[in-house]
């Protein structure tokens, strides 16, 4: 007569969850699901852990600052400032940095992991962009992608001005020059931001709602979003032998993937910490409380940002007056390209589909000499990008070099419509030659170095066939639909 062994207590918990929940079916089938082992894919996961480490150290933060504009008499261990009148904001911020324990390592770790997380998100999106990842079935996942990366350029913003110092208040004064250059509604929009007249009584406290609230609840939910869609699309990965457009090669997501991807938590919270302790960044008590009638000299904001900075800066001061309204196109015309240029990375996966008719599901990655245009635009993105950079700190720029600002100014606007175009030129040309380097490569195989004579005299070096995985990575891919010359219809000759 045998027995039946009872289940244990872990096992009956188990069973539990799974009737109600059915954890046991979803982890069969997700658990095991397979990820491609590629350098680049840890973009994402970075940006992934600095959205973590903003959302601990933020927590942290909330503990002990204080989001009000009500003006105090500092009186704490920063002895320069004390006796000085300033907002609750500035000097809670202060008592972060001077009085509570950790306070400063965590105030720049929170700034650290801030400029690591767009940093990751540009360079993830870069990724996905030269090597053709937005396209069908992974449109909609690159809107949130790009959704993501808008909500941290103003999240940044928020939390960049929730100090209450010169530096962060020289910047909104900035945007509230942008809102009142908006015809019409501009004094509105200036009005119902700050509460009233310039600066306002209510700002900090605003922005502070929507920093720890509003903007990361939408965040979170895009990111959960994010991951969804990449489990249910599965991973795109290279060509290479055994891999197709249906299946994924690479490892486990339990339990290879995971340990994996628990160390590389730990290594980047370990470098944010270390950046932190290392590297003073945004030292607020230099700078001295905000005060409307002061600009600190040299003001730059975070690198995010610079390039909208950039367009007002190499914008002509221009202004017309239409029906008795005087618009200032100097600040007009950059607040209106700053988002275009932004818009058009939204939705260029929709652009590309639509000029080269492309409307097939791809899993396998483009190498982005095989893409020129593509890569060319992207290229060319970027460069307008770092000119406008260089342009958002023109003063700077002037005073290290000895230069004249009119001089660096005027270099900067016409670099704006020479820059990107050369750079696409140039890009697209090497591209095209190395993809004629690989025909090369394939048709005649690989340079030995070894020079051979023939019977006849000749002296030719001898070339080494490529192995059967570098011809597949090298020939796996369609030609590309912009390089497909459209042939006359007609008999030949």
């Amino acid at each position: 007569m045998s027995t039946r062994e009872l289940p244990g207590r872990g096992e009956r918990v188990a069973d539990w969850f799974d009737g109600r929940l059915g954890i046991h079916t979803l982890g069969r089938k997700y658990l095991r699901k397979v990820f491609p082992d590629h350098w680049s894919f840890l973009l994402g996961e970075i940006c992934l852990y600095s959205f973590v480490v903003l959302i601990l150290t933020g927590v942290y933060l909330t503990l002990f600052f204080h989001p009000s504009m009500n003006e105090v008499t500092y009186h704490g261990s920063y002895v320069p400032l004390n006796g000085v009148r300033m907002s609750e904001a500035y000097a809670s911020t202060l008592d972060i940095s001077f009085d509570v324990r950790g306070g400063l390592l965590m105030r720049q770790v929170h700034h650290w992991a801030a400029l690591v997380f767009v940093a990751g998100m540009l360079t993830h999106m870069m990724r996905h962009f030269f090597t053709g990842s937005f396209r069908k079935p992974r449109e909609v996942n690159w809107v949130f992608g790009w959704s993501l990366l808008l909500l941290a350029l103003f999240e940044g913003l928020f939390g960049y001005s929730l100090p209450d110092d010169l530096l962060s208040g020289t910047g909104m004064r900035f945007v509230n020059g942008a809102l009142l250059s908006v015809p019409v509604v501009g004094t509105y929009l200036s009005m119902f931001l700050f509460g009233g007249e310039y600066p306002g009584h209510d700002i900090v406290a605003r922005f502070y709602s929507l920093h720890i609230l509003v903007i990361p609840g939408i965040m979170a939910a895009l990111v959960v979003a994010h991951l969804i869609l990449v489990v249910y699309h599965k991973h795109t990965q290279f060509a290479g032998p055994g891999r197709t457009e249906r299946n994924v090669v690479g490892t486990p997501f339990m339990p290879v993937y995971l340990a994996k991807a628990g160390g590389f938590f730990f290594l980047v919270f370990g470098a944010l910490a270390l950046m932190a302790a290392v590297a003073s960044i945004n030292p607020v008590w230099s700078y001295g409380p905000y005060r409307a009638d002061q600009v600190s000299t040299g003001a730059q904001p975070d690198w995010y940002l610079g390039f909208a900075e950039g367009l007002v800066r190499i914008m002509p001061g221009w202004e017309i007056t239409l029906w008795g309204h005087t618009l200032v196109l100097g600040v007009l015309i950059p607040i209106v390209v700053f988002p275009l240029l932004l818009v058009l990375i939204g939705v260029y996966p929709f652009l590309e589909a639509r000029v080269t008719g492309d409307k097939g599901e791809h899993h396998l990655l483009d190498r982005p000499r095989n893409r020129p245009v593509r890569t060319g635009l992207g290229a060319a993105w970027i460069s307008l990008y770092l000119v406008l950079l260089a342009g958002g700190g023109n003063d700077i720029v002037a005073t290290r070099l000895h230069l004249s600002i009119n001089t660096v100014t005027w270099a900067i606007r016409i670099a704006v419509f020479v820059v990107p175009v050369a750079v696409f030129v140039v890009t697209r040309r090497i591209c095209l030659g190395l993809q004629l380097r690989d025909k090369e490569r394939v048709l005649h195989g690989r340079e030995t170095g070894v020079i051979k004579r023939l019977p006849h005299g000749e002296y030719v070096e001898v070339h080494e066939p490529l192995s059967q995985a570098e011809l597949h990575t090298l020939t796996a891919h369609q030609r590309p639909g912009e390089l497909v010359p459209h042939e006359p219809r007609g008999n030949p000759r």
